[in-house]
């Protein structure tokens, strides 16, 4: 039997789903996960792989109208992978009307040279009529390859979804190793998993505010931890009062289920330690956004 393979990006406005769905296929996080906008910022990738085939997925930031260069930055990153890969699903969430965002999508996908699948996600949110108008309503719009409704959170029609995904894999070659699950380095994924309690635990404007840089990571050989040290940066002195808290309190709560998540991750026991620094503007200084990550050469 020959074996298959194929890049799959997955494509849609903020928050409907892509990285939940992503970690549900994966069967563990590598993409973080919260209700506000614009959580992830980075391509993405989530390598699917069984004996028969491999499936890489490239989630992508959520697609919106940017005020900075790093929502440049994002919303490039996202587009871009629609040259690198072989299907495109198009996520959107079926408790929500059709917006402007989604018909700014579809005008580029209709150019795609690529087949795009509508996936429909959060039917566990609305009933069945309901449903059938939404897929109705983005059918009248474009022509797609097939129309898929999932939850992501809850993993309904999930493996459907690959099985579609799977019968339209052509033959090729294994290019990550079978115990790969993404591309990214662990220092990447640590300092996701900081930003990430920053996002759940604090309000107002300070998520879309902090970038979270991984200063160093190394194994203790008096403790056998692994020794990380972290940055979380942000832009104004009113923002790093917030993250710190009354008596450093926010910042070891951070700390803490942080810590807990990057354990489960590396499958070890880690000593954390975070400060918190005060870089003006960095979202709109290019300087900045290559110092924390989010470089334009990458794509």
């Amino acid at each position: 039997m020959s074996f298959k393979s194929g890049f799959v990006a997955i494509l849609g406005r903020p928050n409907v789903g892509k990285s939940t769905f992503l970690n549900h296929v994966m069967g563990q996080k590598i993409a973080i996960m919260s209700d506000k906008a614009q959580t992830t910022r980075n391509k993405i990738m989530g390598i699917y792989t069984t004996p028969e085939e491999q499936i890489v997925f490239i989630d992508t930031p959520g697609i919106h109208k940017p005020k900075t260069a790093l929502g440049d930055f994002m919303v490039d990153a996202a587009y871009s992978t629609l040259r690198e890969v072989d299907t495109v699903l198009f996520m959107v969430p079926a408790d929500e009307p059709r917006g402007k965002g989604d018909d700014m999508i579809m005008e580029r996908l209709k150019q795609a040279k690529v087949p795009v699948i509508l996936v429909v996600n959060k039917l566990d949110k609305v009933n069945p009529e309901q449903l059938l108008d939404q897929i109705q309503d983005f059918k009248d719009q474009m022509d797609f390859k097939e129309i898929i409704p999932i939850s992501a959170l809850q993993g309904n029609n999930v493996s459907h979804l690959i099985d579609v995904l799977s019968e339209n894999l052509e033959e090729g070659v294994q290019y990550f190793p079978e115990d790969m699950i993404t591309d990214h380095p662990e220092r990447f994924l640590v300092s996701e998993m900081i930003r990430e309690k920053v996002l759940h635990l604090t309000r107002e404007e300070v998520p879309h505010s902090i970038a979270v840089v991984v200063d160093s990571m190394k194994r203790d050989e008096e403790t056998d931890k692994i020794h990380i040290q972290a940055t979380i940066m942000v832009e104004r002195s009113s923002q790093k009062g917030i993250v710190i808290g009354k008596g450093g309190a926010m910042l070891k709560k951070i700390g803490t289920l942080a810590r807990k998540d990057i354990e489960t991750m590396l499958g070890d026991k880690v000593f954390l330690e975070t400060w918190v620094k005060v870089k003006k503007n960095w979202r709109d200084k290019k300087l900045d956004l290559a110092d924390f990550g989010y470089n334009e050469k990458e794509y």
